[in-house]
């Protein structure tokens, strides 16, 4: 299938036309069940694979968000399962710390195997995160448990937000956090997503899943819907803005858009599969998924 061949003039990536969605497919209908785009296993895959490690691959990671999420959002909506009080903490920390994600990027992180260390460190602090959640819900340490498969009759019923906490209303319980220190933590995380390419959404996910103990079926809607509007800042970042000493931080528009059709119907494919897939089975393999990825480029900068 030579004809279907294509080099992408702004990366420089050639590939086959159809590899790009038909990957994202897949892997976003797995990530998508714990309320992650998939972006965090793009990149990886854009580097490793496809040979793409300039800065630009990060604005190409954002594209994709901004493509293939609305529709997954869009689902979760109608079924009742978007927190909006937790949406509104992560979308009011993550947004301003992308601008200086994006400085970070293209000033100090340029070169791959700097930023191949980096992406390793933000991936294995995430699979620990997640799997420590799974370990402390097994042996029962767990303060609530998020439970087994959705019901699809049950949707988010109330949430509060205020300048203290927060709360969501859930399978007739009631989830509170902390107001202040989500967005603290969620200013940081932006400008870690920020650099990264994945808008914060798959560091804040594993995050209030395992330390806040919010159900997956909760945190899934939230986190995809502030991953979008994050990325829709960071593109503009990454598209206008100036790079610098950097040349190549412009993203590739047309490879993040074909990755971002098979992310969309991975994703809209994903939330339909969460309802019946267990919460620990969905933890298991998202974090096993993130550990061997930085196993791989933290020990090849070791080695």
């Amino acid at each position: 299938m030579d004809f279907l061949r294509y080099e992408f003039p702004i990366s420089g990536v050639e590939t086959n036309l159809l590899l790009p969605p038909l990957v994202m497919f897949v892997i976003s209908s797995l990530t998508s069940m714990g309320g992650l785009s998939g972006a965090f296993v793009l990149l990886p895959f854009q580097m490793s694979v496809l040979g793409y490690t300039a800065p630009g691959v990060s604005g190409t990671n954002f594209v994709y968000n901004v493509v293939s999420i609305p529709l997954g959002v869009y689902r979760h909506i109608r079924e009742g399962r978007l927190a909006w009080p937790l949406l509104a903490l992560l979308t009011l920390g993550t947004v301003p710390g992308i601008a200086a994600g994006y400085y970070i990027r293209v000033t100090y992180l340029p070169r791959p195997e700097h930023f191949k260390v980096f992406v390793g460190l933000v991936l294995g602090y995430m699979g620990v995160r997640l799997f420590y959640g799974v370990a402390a819900e097994l042996l029962g340490r767990s303060a609530r448990k998020a439970g087994g498969g959705f019901k699809g009759s049950d949707r988010i019923t109330g949430g509060r937000l205020g300048w203290r906490s927060a709360s969501v209303d859930f399978q007739g319980q009631t989830y509170r956090f902390g107001t202040a220190p989500l967005l603290a933590l969620s200013l940081v995380v932006g400008v870690v997503g920020g650099a990264y390419g994945i808008g914060g959404g798959a560091i804040m996910a594993p995050f209030c899943i395992s330390v806040l103990n919010l159900p997956v079926y909760v945190v899934s809607g939230a986190a995809l819907f502030s991953t979008w509007i994050s990325s829709v800042a960071a593109a503009i970042c990454y598209g206008l803005a100036p790079g610098g000493h950097v040349e190549d931080a412009s993203p590739d528009w047309l490879l993040g858009g074909l990755f971002g059709l098979g992310g969309m119907a991975g994703i809209y494919f994903g939330s339909y599969l969460q309802r019946w897939v267990p919460t620990l089975v969905i933890r298991l393999i998202i974090g096993g998924a993130l550990m061997l990825i930085a196993a791989r480029y933290v020990g090849g900068a070791i080695g």
